[in-house]
């Protein structure tokens, strides 16, 4: 491999990244940073009616929120753009014309009402359904009558006999029999290029060596390498990754639950954690390390040794690497992190000392798997959103934690303020004044100052919600009726 290696990620804009389809875009990345070459990202928007720029907009966003960027595309124009199809029709059109003439490609003027009930016909018998060739006989006598009473037609591609062989470099020999591809369309009748027409186009004038992408465009690899060699081109270097599959090994899809980049986004995964779960679907690195920096994917990765076999989503690994990654999170890069979702909650921090701030993320990181669940810790340290959960109030009816509680609020009553380097003797102190230990003293603690039955350390808690505060939320336990 060299500096020549060229490869492209080809989004459709008909919606939101599917994580699928962020993969793929991570092994084009990978496989282009570890041979030293360049990454293209194309706009595949022939579908007029359903592509849209803020779905161009919103890969791009997610695109770049995951560290993957590229040497030409949208934001980067190369030699080799414009990189949106939709901009791109002249170029197709010469293309398509000069099959035309050299006698591969004809009008079609069938009837979507006849290309249906063909492939009724055809399915009924036991055969896969393809076009039969009617139009290909039409003389140019019958193609002008046509024209002229306003038939638009379709271009077909005429298929020839033989086998198609190509080389996948992650399944191996591949062979397709050209008799059960059928004339494909190539322009349809609106004048824009079809997919495989397009693609092979583009990936041919963008100088493509490899397509890396999901084993659901396997059957189109053959229509494509006709089109290359009908056009007397070379064709790429193929490689088709298998799909995603959900927990019940069908295809990853809503129902599985979140599926595009900007929920995961959203939700408060980590850019890193989910880009190395995705590098991680389907392939393992050499070193057998499950974290991994960016700079060590593009060094270890390698697209031969993408599994055959399709991986298994698991939410739960993705949630344990992304606890992980924010686990080493400090200071004022965790607070940049958590401070939106702080605000998202109604919680207001103008005037709020970016110190403390910083020390209670310190503490509540260890509770969170993704940023957004910050949420149900915020009522322990800002008592607009303070309220005690149900099962705290079970702890704090109880009339032996009470009594606990009661020595509890005499102790700081009578105590000095409380500081930080204090706070392990600071519950040595509780445990001597009432006589109680573990979770005997920690469960009605941890219920009255905080109202809930789980969360941070209580010993690393108490100091930051100081001796005023946690005496007033005593006195509102044991009010509890």
């Amino acid at each position: 491999m060299n500096s020549k290696v060229r490869v492209r990620f080809a989004p459709a804009p008909t919606g939101l990244l599917h994580i699928g389809n962020a993969r793929t875009a991570l092994f084009n990345f990978l496989f282009a940073k570890r041979h030293q070459g360049i990454f293209v990202l194309r706009i595949e928007d022939t579908d007029l009616e359903r592509s849209t720029d803020i779905s161009i907009d919103r890969i791009v966003e997610d695109l770049q929120w995951l560290g993957i960027s590229w040497e030409e595309g949208p934001g980067r124009e190369g030699p080799s753009g414009p990189y949106r199809q939709s901009h791109r029709i002249s170029i197709y059109r010469e293309s398509a014309d000069r099959l035309s003439q050299e006698g591969k490609s004809y009008k079609c003027f069938c009837s979507e009402e006849r290309l249906e009930k063909l492939r009724k016909e055809q399915l009924s018998k036991g055969k896969m359904p393809r076009y039969d060739g009617r139009c290909r006989s039409l003389s140019t006598a019958e193609i002008t009558e046509l024209e002229s009473s306003g038939h638009h037609p379709v271009i077909r591609f005429h298929v020839g006999r033989g086998s198609i062989l190509f080389e996948d470099l992650i399944h191996g020999n591949m062979n397709f029999d050209a008799a059960g591809i059928g004339d494909f369309i190539i322009v349809r009748s609106d004048g824009m290029a079809a997919y495989n027409f397009a693609c092979a186009v583009d990936d041919h004038l963008m100088d493509i060596t490899h397509v890396i992408r999901g084993e659901d465009h396997l059957s189109n690899t053959p229509r494509q390498i006709l089109l290359y060699q009908a056009l007397g081109w070379h064709p790429p270097l193929f490689a088709h990754h298998p799909l995603i599959l959900g927990p019940d090994r069908s295809p990853l899809s809503k129902r599985h639950g979140a599926t595009a980049v900007s929920q995961y986004r959203e939700e408060g995964f980590l850019p890193e954690a989910l880009e190395n779960y995705l590098v991680l679907l389907g392939w393992t690195p050499p070193s057998g390390q499950e974290t991994l920096s960016l700079e060590r994917m593009v060094e270890e990765f390698s697209i031969q040794d993408v599994s055959k076999s399709a991986p298994v989503y698991n939410r739960k690994k993705l949630e344990w690497l992304n606890s992980t990654y924010l686990r080493v999170k400090e200071g004022e890069q965790l607070s940049k992190l958590l401070i939106p979702y702080l605000q998202k909650s109604g919680v207001r921090i103008d005037h709020t000392n970016p110190q403390w701030l910083d020390q209670i993320f310190g503490i509540l990181k260890n509770n969170l798997v993704v940023l957004s669940e910050v949420d149900q810790y915020v009522g322990i340290f800002f008592d607009e959103k303070f309220f005690f959960e149900e099962g705290a109030k079970t702890i704090l009816q109880n009339p032996i934690n009470r009594e606990t509680l009661n020595s509890v609020l005499r102790f700081m009553e009578d105590s000095s303020d409380i500081r930080s380097e204090e706070q392990d003797s600071l519950l040595s102190q509780f445990e001597r004044k009432t006589g109680r230990k573990g979770k005997g003293l920690y469960a009605p603690l941890r219920a009255a100052v905080t109202g809930k039955t789980r969360g941070p350390e209580l010993a690393k808690t108490l100091p930051l919600l100081g001796k005023e505060r946690i005496i007033q939320r005593l006195k509102m336990a044991l009010q509890l009726s």
